[in-house]
């Protein structure tokens, strides 16, 4: 039996083209690659270790921003309230944030994948109580409980991830099973399950791939939203501590500060993690619009 031809698969040259006709979408994946590499290489882009006590000074503490500190460098964007150069607490914080969503993100799509794909092809008690938990599940805001769930671990980098694939791998569950139930229903599969091929091959052969092109979308959105809820959840105390490099725990270092004047030691990390968030999420718009036309403006 000839192989399944994905649903909207095309030649990546002609993908990439489509994909390249917003000029927003190029905009977002190159600012968002940007992102990547700055993060990667941060140790070697930023003139300090900025959670490295020793390199610290407190006669550099709230420096305002184009200061020359007592390290002989200037510090473009200020430091703050621990004499942290903010540029480079920016770029190392930016390395925990793109972790932790990057990371959450792909555990919580390989855990909601095999779920949705499960309760869609076996169907029966197994699919209803798959489908009443992620239903339950999905009628409670993420961020509440990502919010519970690191109020009940406690905080850390562990933690953080962990309640944050339990929060959100019911989205990708949802959107699988969706596609996956559309596809079930077709002729290839009752084929390929009459011959019979063994469960595991159809789920991966025939239903995953025509599966992918919403799971895609979901999954850019999903990594934003859990780095937006990371960053609250440091804000608010109970996700990373202070002490931890994250763009969250940079924003509620200087939130006390605000009302004093020295706003950048906020302001510069949040038009940060704005960028971040804004970026996937004009590729993950673009992506949505190419893998299905009907959906385009």
């Amino acid at each position: 039996m000839s192989e399944v031809r994905v649903a909207g698969e095309r030649p990546a040259a002609l993908f990439w083209a489509e994909f390249a006709e917003s000029r927003l979408a190029l905009a977002g994946l190159s600012v968002f690659l940007l992102a990547v590499f700055a993060a990667i290489f941060a140790p070697w882009l930023t003139p300090q270790n900025p959670y490295d006590q020793a390199t610290l000074s407190l006669m550099d503490a709230r420096l305002p921003p184009g200061t020359v500190g007592s390290g002989g460098y200037v510090h473009w964007l200020g430091t703050d309230a621990a004499g942290r150069d903010l540029f480079s607490a920016i770029l190392w914080g930016l390395r925990t944030s793109l972790f932790v969503g990057v990371a959450a993100g792909a555990a919580a799509l390989a855990l909601g994948t095999v779920l949705g794909l499960a309760a869609a092809f076996f169907g029966g008690r197994l699919e209803l109580v798959l489908m009443r938990i992620v239903d339950l599940q999905l009628s409670f805001p993420a961020i509440l409980l990502a919010l519970v769930l690191v109020a009940s671990l406690g905080q850390g980098l562990a933690q953080v991830v962990a309640a944050l694939i339990a929060a959100q791998y019911a989205y990708f569950a949802r959107t699988v099973h969706g596609a996956a139930l559309a596809e079930r229903r077709k002729e290839y599969i009752e084929a390929a399950a009459g011959i019979p091929l063994r469960p595991a091959r159809i789920l991966l052969r025939h239903l995953l791939p025509n599966c992918l092109p919403p799971l895609i979308v979901v999954a850019t959105v999903q990594v934003a939203n859990a780095i937006a809820i990371e960053a609250t959840l440091s804000f608010l105390g109970v996700g990373l501590p202070v002490t931890e490099p994250s763009l969250g725990t940079l924003i509620a270092n200087g939130f006390q500060f605000m009302l004093s004047g020295r706003y950048w030691i906020s302001v510069y990390p949040g038009i940060a993690l704005l960028i971040v968030i804004v970026s996937i999420n004009l590729v993950g718009d673009r992506l949505r619009d190419v893998l299905n036309p009907r959906l385009r403006r």
